[in-house]
């Protein structure tokens, strides 16, 4: 019998996917939504830093900061997303290497949308040297230039990349938040109250931030699981629909309530916010500058010096008249400027024009040849500056120039020249109360000789435009222009110059003289009135000193600053005084009157916000550890940069800028300072050397307790050598020497680096970053 063959049983096995079969659509879907789940979280960080630039480019003239700000956003935040991957310490570099790009790329394009001249490499330098102060010393609105827009820039980056590290990386959401709300708490500050209520940012702010904590956060690795994981698919379904629909109402809930709340609280505030521009001092004039009206004697004298060239380059031909400065405060002693200058950029800020005005439009190219200071000339009312970083006052629409006039700086000005319908003047009034208060006011002491005209004019004229021409054409007609006449518009020089005797040198002036009589006597006759310097060149060409000149100027409602001119009529000769006023003459004064002492005005502080505490809960990577640590190193390191170059360009200010008076004051001001720091305060009611006695036993008890250290010949003889310096400012004034001022400078600095020298080590690194000196003597 044959055998039957054996069964062979065919098992079948895995085997490799059929080539022709479809993708493996679950770890697909898998990678799809965990790529799904990290988009929300990248996507609110950069969000959050973008509406702090939109809550501080509010005080922007334009959107280019807020767009810069946006890019440094997503920049530093796909800069770790992309490297999440990678090893932590890779990070940093990367997102280091970015942000000098990204800020090299927003210089060039501020430089290029402010006009700035220069190259990239010059107009960085200068960025990062002043990016603090003129920040917060900008007018509002302020231009996107290089230095207002490196520190909001570099800011937004850093808070990209500590939040997105600690919120990617190790998914701590809550924390990863602190960065930004620091961002945008510091954008509000700054701000100030120079804008509304930023409710609308701040309600997207916060929605946006609870969508962030809403999103379901996972790990990657093996033991990642799905809460759904073993539930049906209609039951999963429904679970996470509730889930979906619970943080759904969540953030509904807080934007509802953020959105109902803000208003009511922010109502129970009844102060205004703090501007953090009152804490940093806004560029100054000079000595020379703050009175530019005794200049005009000593122009008389050289009248063939040339101080500009100008040149039209649009708008209508012959003289136009260029104003240097508008002086407003008069003390019975001079006339002062009394602005408060801005940093402010290309485009200057605009304001109407009076009714009825008509106005046209001149471009002049101005090259500065021998005029000195800080006064930039322009024709009224400047609009655009190119070629010069200038400050302005746009209560007076004046402009300088903080780093000083140089031979040979050329710069552009574009102004809106009014004209004024002279029709209306007949019946126009002038304006009173508080808003004039300071172009009305007469200091007390006025010779009674000048009421007694004033009165006898006003009394004549009613109307406020014939009191000013009566006033105008009594100047005109009975007084005579001489270019040696000596300087000097105190109470006594114009009671000299209005009624002294015509053979002892009296009736006579330059048009300092003439601009200050009608400028006193409008006020007495109750005219608002201010005195303007500047110069009348014939025509395009050279402005000699002779073109300068001063000349007053009337407020009338509704019109405007009208000009006046009181100057005699070459062709005319003056008629006697006593034909229409009977004075009795007084001693002639002396040549020169002295101008007060002009006390240093000390740079206010800027306030440092709280630094957050670390929270260490829960940290325990070396990732985020070392993350933590980084940023807030970064973050203090920041602040205490602050503190330094506050604290240097107090010092720098005070020993180096101003008359020498006003330098020895700062040197005075340097050595309290640091006994202060030293804890050892000085009090009000010392005298200058008893102050020096407790300076000497102060650093001598230091030294004592730190045997080895130099200094005991600073103990000796600094302090004294200081307070007698003080003393002769205060009871000399105006005789201090430039040299006697660097001699104030080098003592307090001598003295100040003695007693830190010896103080602990602790101390001796606190102490250029301690925040007292920049709110004391406020």
């Amino acid at each position: 019998m044959g055998r039957n063959p054996p069964m062979v049983t065919v098992t079948q096995t895995p085997t490799d996917p059929d080539p022709t079969a479809g993708p493996p659509t679950g770890r697909t879907n898998g990678r799809t939504l965990r790529a799904l789940r990290d988009v929300p979280v990248p996507l609110a960080l950069i969000t959050m830093i973008t509406l702090a630039g939109v809550v501080l480019g509010r005080v922007y003239a334009d959107p280019l900061l807020t767009r810069l700000i946006l890019g440094a956003a997503i920049g530093s935040v796909l800069v770790s997303v992309a490297a999440r991957r990678q090893p932590s310490w890779l990070v940093a570099p990367l997102s280091v290497a970015g942000l000098a790009g990204w800020t090299l790329l927003s210089l060039r394009l501020a430089a290029s949308h402010a006009a700035l001249p220069g190259s990239l490499a010059e107009v960085t330098a200068d960025a990062a040297r002043n990016a603090i102060p003129r920040l917060l010393t900008a007018m509002i609105p302020v231009e996107p230039a290089p230095d207002t827009v490196l520190l909001p820039v570099v800011a937004a980056w850093l808070t990209g990349l500590a939040a997105a590290e600690v919120a990617l990386r190790t998914r701590r959401m809550l924390l990863g938040y602190l960065p930004p709300v620091l961002l945008y708490t510091g954008a509000v500050y700054v701000v100030g109250p120079n804008a509304g209520p930023a409710i609308t940012p701040t309600v997207v702010f916060a929605a946006v931030a609870a969508a962030g904590l809403a999103t379901p956060s996972h790990r990657d690795g093996p033991t990642t699981t799905d809460p759904t994981a073993g539930l049906t698919p209609a039951v999963r379904a429904t679970v996470r629909l509730r889930l979906l629909a619970a943080s759904a109402a969540g953030v509904a809930v807080v934007v509802a309530l953020t959105a109902l709340l803000a208003p009511i609280v922010a109502a129970q505030v009844d102060d205004r916010p703090v501007d953090p521009r009152r804490y940093v001092e806004p560029p100054q004039v000079e000595s020379l500058d703050e009175n530019p009206l005794i200049r005009i004697s000593g122009w008389a004298l050289n009248p063939d010096q040339k101080l500009l060239e100008v040149h039209t380059e649009t708008g209508p031909t012959g003289p136009a008249r260029i104003r240097l400065a508008v002086l407003s405060d008069y003390d019975g002693v001079t006339w002062r400027v009394g602005a408060t200058y801005r940093n402010a950029g290309r485009i200057l800020p605009t304001t109407e024009p009076a009714p009825d005005t008509t106005t046209d439009t001149i471009r002049q190219q101005i090259t500065v040849a021998d005029l000195t200071g800080r006064l930039l000339p322009a024709v009224p009312t400047p609009r655009e500056v190119t070629g010069a970083r200038v400050a302005y006052d746009p209560t007076t629409a004046t402009l300088i120039r903080p780093e000083g006039l140089t031979p040979g700086l050329r710069y552009t000005v574009t102004s809106a020249r009014e004209h004024l319908d002279s029709n209306l003047l007949a019946t126009a009034n002038v304006p009173a109360g508080d808003p004039v208060a300071r172009v009305l006011r007469v200091p007390d002491g006025a010779p009674e000789q000048l009421r007694h005209l004033a009165t006898q004019l006003a009394e004549q004229n009613g109307a406020p435009y014939a009191r000013a021409t009566a006033i105008q054409d009594f100047l005109a007609e009975h007084y005579r222009t001489t270019p040696d006449a000596p300087s000097g518009h105190a109470y006594p020089n114009l009671a000299f110059f209005l009624f002294g005797p015509r053979n002892g040198g009296g009736q006579q002036g330059t048009s300092e003289q003439f601009a200050a009589s009608f400028a006193v006597l409008g006020r007495l006759a109750g005219l608002p009135t201010r005195v303007v310097v500047g110069f009348a060149p014939n025509d395009d060409g050279p402005v000699h000193a002779a073109d300068a000149f001063a000349w007053p100027e009337v407020l009338f409602d509704g019109v405007g600053w009208v000009p006046f001119d009181p100057m005699p009529r070459p062709d005319q000769d003056p008629r006697p005084v006593e034909e229409d006023f009977h004075p009795t003459p007084d001693n002639p004064p002396p040549s020169e009157v002295p101008e007060p002492t002009v006390e240093p005005t000390p740079t206010a502080p800027t306030e440092a916000a709280p630094g957050p505490r670390a929270d260490r809960g829960g940290l325990s990577t070396p990732v985020l550890v070392g993350g933590g640590t980084g940023t807030l190193a970064l973050l203090i390191g920041l602040a205490l940069l602050t503190l330094a170059t506050l604290r240097r360009n107090l010092t720098r200010t005070r020993l180096e800028r101003g008359d020498p008076g006003r330098r020895i004051a700062g040197a005075w001001r340097e050595l309290t300072d640091t006994l202060r720091l030293a804890g050892h305060p000085v009090g009000d009611d010392l005298a200058a050397a008893e102050v020096a006695v407790q300076a000497r036993r102060t650093l001598a008890d230091a030294l004592a307790e730190r045997p080895g250290k130099p200094g005991s010949d600073v103990a000796d003889r600094e302090p004294d050598e200081l307070a007698a310096l003080l003393n002769q400012v205060a009871f000399a004034p105006h005789t201090a020497t430039p040299g006697q001022a660097a001699r104030a400078a080098e003592l307090a600095t001598r003295y100040a680096a003695a007693l830190r020298t010896a103080r602990p080590w602790w101390r001796r690194l606190l102490w250029t970053v301690h925040p007292g000196p920049l709110r004391w003597h406020r």
